[in-house]
Parts: C-alpha cells; sequence; structure tokens
C-alpha cells in the first residue's frame, strides 16, 4: 500500500525544472522517504542506482578515485556492472547519507555535468548535516518531509480534494460547519491525535480498520529514535539526550511557558543541555518554538535565546510516549484529562511545522499576558490562541485592542467550536490548523 504524499508532487515538480539541482530529503527516520523517493523513481525513469550506504557498505569507497561524475559511476558500476547510465533517463539515490556524508562533495560535479539526476536521502542525524551542506552549498536543494500531516490522513482515509476544499471554504466564507461535518471531522482529528502521521502506523490502521498493533509500533519508533541518539550523537552525552526527549510530555502536561531544565533532571543548568537541544532539533526529533522578546513584527531576530518549549513534531509518538494508564483514558474513554492541553498544543505546533511555519510564543514576566503562537501575514502580526476550554481569550483581545501592539491587528483562536467571528478574532475548530497558512494568504 503506497500512502500519497505532498512530496509526490514536489518531486515531479523538480523533475521538470530544466536546471534542477541534485536534491537532497531530510527528515527523521521513518517518516516515508525512501518508499516515496522509490514511488517517483519507478514512474518517472528507466533506470535506477538506488545506493543504500547503511545497509550496502561495499559503496563506501565510491569515492576513493576522486569526487568526478566520471569516477563515481566508474566505480559503481565495477561494484555492480548490472547499473544502466543511460543519459537523461537515470535517477541515482544515494540513501541514508549521514552514513557518508562525504558523497555530498560530488554534488556540485553531477550538477554541473547534468546527466543524472541525483536524490540523497537521510536522517541527517547530529552533527553530519552541517558537514553535508558546508560540502554542498549552492549545488542542491533540500526539502525536509515530515510525517503524515492532517491532510496527508485524510488521503489516506479515502477523503478527496474536494472536502479539502470544502473546509477551506467554510474558512474563508466563515461558514459554520454542520452538525454531520463536525461530528466527522472531529473524529477524524481524534484519531489523527493518538494515531499521528508515521505511515507504518497509519498503514496497519487502514489495514484492519482497528488501532490494533499502532501503540506497538510507535514505542518501537520512540525506542529507535533513542537508539539513533546513541548510535549518531558523537561527542555528546547521549543519556543527557535521551533524558531531554523523554521529558517533553511531562514538561507539556505542566504547560510551563519555557522548558524548564531543572525539570529534566534536579539542579540541571542550561549550558549542559542546550546542545542537546540542538542535536534534537537538527535531527527532526523535536520542534522549538521561541519566545518573542516582544509581540511585534518582525519574527525572526526578536527572540529570547534563552525561553523556548519544546514540542513532538508528531503528536501520535507524544500520545505512545505517555503511561499506560494516560493511554486507556486516551484511546479507550476520550478522556484527554491532564494532557488535553498540551497535546492540543503539540498538535497546532504540528501542523504549522509540517505547513513550514515557524513556531513563535510570548509570555510577559510581570504580567498574565501569554500567547501561544504568533505568525504573520505580510504587515500583520497574528497571535494564535489553542483554547482547550471554552474561556475567553483575554490575552487575545489584549493584544488586539491595547495601543501598544500595533502590529496587531486580528487574531486566531483554535479550540473544540464551530467556525465564527467577533472583536476581530476568528475561531476555527482544531482539525482546521493544517490550512491556516493557506488562510491568512487572503490578508495579503
Amino acid at each position: 500500500m503506497y500512502l500519497r504524499r505532498k512530496i509526490d508532487q514536489f518531486l515531479i515538480d523538480w523533475k521538470n525544472l530544466d536546471d534542477h539541482k541534485p536534491l537532497i530529503i531530510k527528515g527523521a527516520r521513518q517518516v516515508g522517504k525512501t518508499e516515496s523517493i522509490m514511488h517517483f523513481a519507478k514512474n518517472n525513469y528507466s533506470n535506477i542506482i538506488y545506493l543504500n550506504f547503511a545497509l550496502e557498505k561495499k559503496y563506501l569507497n565510491i569515492l576513493n578515485d576522486g569526487y568526478d561524475v566520471n569516477s563515481v559511476i566508474k566505480n559503481i558500476s565495477l561494484i555492480n556492472p548490472i547499473f544502466n547510465f543511460s543519459i537523461k533517463d537515470t535517477i541515482i539515490i544515494f540513501d541514508e547519507i549521514q552514513e557518508y556524508p562525504d558523497i555530498a562533495t560530488t554534488l556540485k560535479s553531477f550538477n554541473l555535468d547534468g546527466r543524472f539526476d541525483v536524490i540523497c536521502s537521510g536522517s541527517m542525524l547530529g552533527i553530519n548535516y552541517k558537514k553535508i551542506h558546508s560540502n554542498s552549498v549552492g549545488n542542491k536543494t533540500d526539502y525536509t518531509m515530515y510525517s503524515l500531516d492532517f491532510e496527508e490522513f485524510m488521503w489516506a482515509c479515502g477523503y478527496e480534494e474536494e472536502n479539502i476544499k470544502n473546509i477551506f471554504n467554510h474558512m474563508l466564507n466563515l461558514i459554520p460547519f454542520s452538525e454531520n461535518e463536525m461530528e466527522i471531522y472531529k473524529q477524524l482529528f481524534l484519531d489523527y491525535c493518538v494515531l499521528g502521521g508515521m505511515p507504518e502506523v497509519i498503514k496497519t490502521y487502514i489495514s484492519s480498520k482497528t488501532f490494533s498493533r499502532t501503540l506497538e509500533l510507535q514505542r518501537q519508533i520512540l525506542l529507535d529514535y533513542e537508539e539513533d541518539a546513541r548510535k549518531y550523537a558523537l561527542g555528546l552525552d547521549q543519556a543527557k539526550i535521551i533524558s531531554v526527549y523523554r521529558s517533553v510530555p511531562s514538561q507539556l502536561a505542566k504547560e510551563n511557558k519555557k522548558f524548564q531544565f531543572n525539570k529534566v533532571v534536579k539542579n540541571a543548568r542550561s549550558r549542559e543541555y542546550l546542545g542537546c537541544i540542538e542535536w534534537l532539533s537538527d535531527a527532526n526529533l523535536i520542534s522549538k518554538c521561541h519566545c518573542l522578546l516582544y509581540p511585534e513584527l518582525p519574527l525572526k531576530g526578536n527572540v529570547d535565546e534563552n525561553k523556548f518549549k519544546i514540542y513532538y513534531p508528531d503528536t501520535g509518538l507524544l500520545v505512545a510516549s505517555l503511561d499506560d494508564e494516560a493511554q486507556d483514558d486516551l484511546r479507550f474513554n476520550k478522556n484527554l484529562g491532564v494532557y488535553k492541553g498540551a497535546l492540543y498544543e503539540n498538535f497546532v505546533a504540528e501542523a504549522f511545522i509540517k505547513q513550514g511555519l515557524g513556531l513563535y510564543y510570548y509570555k510577559k514576566d510581570n504580567s498574565t499576558l501569554e500567547e501561544d503562537f504568533f505568525l504573520r501575514t505580510k504587515n500583520v502580526l497574528v497571535p494564535i490562541e489553542v483554547k482547550s476550554s471554552q474561556n475567553k481569550a483575554k490575552s487575545l483581545l489584549s493584544l488586539i485592542q491595547s495601543d501598544k501592539y500595533p502590529d496587531v491587528k486580528f487574531a486566531i483562536k483554535l479550540g473544540n467550536t464551530n467556525i465564527g467571528f467577533a472583536n476581530d478574532i476568528y475561531s476555527f475548530p482544531y482539525f482546521c490548523a493544517f490550512l491556516i497558512r493557506d488562510y491568512l494568504k487572503k490578508f495579503d
């Protein structure tokens, strides 16, 4: 079973560019990189040269005679003479390049040569990607892949483009959803929150039409990520990295307004753990949300480097990391309990990251003014509040109505609610979060 992904169209558009450069697809393991690349390759090329540097160590010497294209393909064909390097109809796929980052040095040669299309892929864990980038700057295109977003999950469940357009039209025209629509989309949303978007988990769910084995698969992925830390985090304390990663669910449950190092280990100091957090971020195992110095434009550069929150890029893995009692509440009783706000907030952060949006929030130390997220249009700062209750959004009103925040003209509230608009606040159900980037374009 192949799951349709948004990268499918990106790969076709990339191939159709006359001057397309070698492509590097980054992302955490098991998000579907190799499967999507091979699906694209089989449908668009007569010859596929696939090298997996993790599984086929024999290819770790193909650069011995130089980094030029002729030397590389000569050594590949020497190892495997079956490969056919026909010009303009061959794609070379270098997979798991974190095991052989020097391969990136050849990308300039492949880019200038132009006879073969090249795609590199790998988990890019730790510092390896920095080396890959420095060796190929200006001669590659980057694409970061994540697990399935909510729209891709809807595709997997059989929903078509018309359903997506219908949700978006409701948002654009501020038309409340019918009771039936709300019930269907809310159930899909809750299922997605529990399942997350890991392809193997979604395939198991689609095939069996049950949640059987999905938790087992998710927990194995979490174990695999920890094993990756032990393998790739060279020069760093692997135990500290794993401790930070494991602390994220409990930190979110306490609804801390910044990541607290002493919640990882008592008396822990930030300088001992900042490198661990950067490693996890580089590995796409966490998403870092920056605290603004002040709610104004621009966003970049307007952050307090010492304050940030951390989310999981896949809410399903966050759910899977909880204890068995919480699993029962979430999966069987549909009771989100203490994690309600944390799960909704993580889901929204995940949706924003998968739309290519940055994560920013604000918390004023000497007042109650705080906001979960901030996005922007061309000229306007847009506060986003994630509500797990029906309480009034006091901070949103303060930001909109006060003369202190001239960049704020309107706000968005995401919650267990229907579509609405009042006091310059647009209200949308949680499941609309995956369309927020496109929705904000209307204000430009």
